[in-house]
């Protein structure tokens, strides 16, 4: 078996996942994944690309080729600023920064962002802060984020978070509003609607196996 060189986690070529490039495309915002002629516009147009571990261009060639892995592992994604220079200026008018976005929606999904990257956590946390109170109240949003990334600096931060208090820019209050229960009841709707969603998308495509 031909071993891959070059990726820090998929080696063999069994490892990949034929169906990934599907998954983001499918995605609002993926749409045009497959029209990318890989010129390299984006690369060069991202201010962050000397900070990513993977240019963008090679993230859509990775993304199309089945390295759900190591896309998923890949902190270039998170270091997306959404500026869509890159979008402006790409002959095809794809908008990459929205594959981007339909990444870090897979990612967070099924819980294979870089672990104590701040960024994917605090997206994840103040999704979960949310689904809990219908609000989202920065200072427990905060705290929920340095404690599953480094404790210790929430005590660095603690002098900055007094003078906001003190100040009365920043409450110790958690926020919520008043009738949860139906915002429960909309998020499981749409949780159901999404499996339905996904049980046809996977009975048509046995269909076209059969």
């Amino acid at each position: 078996m031909e071993k891959w060189q070059g990726w820090p986690n998929i080696q063999f070529e069994s490892e990949l996942d034929p169906g990934f490039a599907d998954e983001i495309a499918s995605i609002p915002g993926g749409e045009k994944l497959f029209s990318c002629i890989q010129c390299g516009t984006c690369s060069g147009m991202c201010p962050l690309s000397p900070c990513m571990d993977h240019t963008p261009r090679q993230i859509i060639a990775m993304i199309r080729a089945g390295f759900k892995e190591d896309v998923m592992s890949s902190r270039t994604t998170w270091l997306c600023a959404s500026c869509y220079a890159c979008a402006v200026e790409c002959p095809k008018e794809i908008s990459i920064t929205d594959i981007m976005y339909a990444a870090k929606r897979v990612a967070i999904r099924e819980g294979a962002f870089p672990k104590r990257l701040p960024i994917p956590i605090l997206a994840h946390e103040f999704f979960a802060e949310v689904e809990q109170t219908g609000r989202s109240t920065e200072s427990w949003l905060l705290v929920r984020l340095f404690l599953k990334t480094n404790p210790f600096d929430m005590f660095k931060q603690a002098g900055l978070g007094m003078r906001l208090w003190l100040k009365g820019r920043m409450t110790l209050k958690r926020d919520s509003i008043k009738r949860r229960g139906e915002l429960h009841k909309m998020l499981k709707t749409l949780d159901r609607q999404h499996m339905v969603k996904s049980q046809r998308e996977l009975q048509a495509e046995e269909r076209e196996i059969a």
